[in-house]
């Protein structure tokens, strides 16, 4: 059903929509906050992903530990 949804006049009328709501001045600062936001998402997930991973022996040791009493 969604296959081929994007071609390229979909992303071309996309640009030049955009071109006309806002601007092309403006543009360059949307994308360049957009990169921003991703970069601190990416890293903000990275955190919450290491951060699950060091809890996860520590939880097994406690689990162990319980057990063994």
């Amino acid at each position: 059903m969604l296959r081929n949804a994007f071609e390229p006049w979909h992303l071309f009328l996309i640009i030049a929509v955009l071109v006309l709501l806002f601007g092309s001045k403006k543009l360059p600062d949307m994308a360049r906050g957009l990169g921003r936001s991703m970069r601190i998402l990416k890293s903000e997930a990275k955190a919450l992903k290491d951060d699950r991973a060091a809890e996860a022996p520590r939880a097994e040791a406690r689990t162990e530990s319980a057990a063994g009493h």
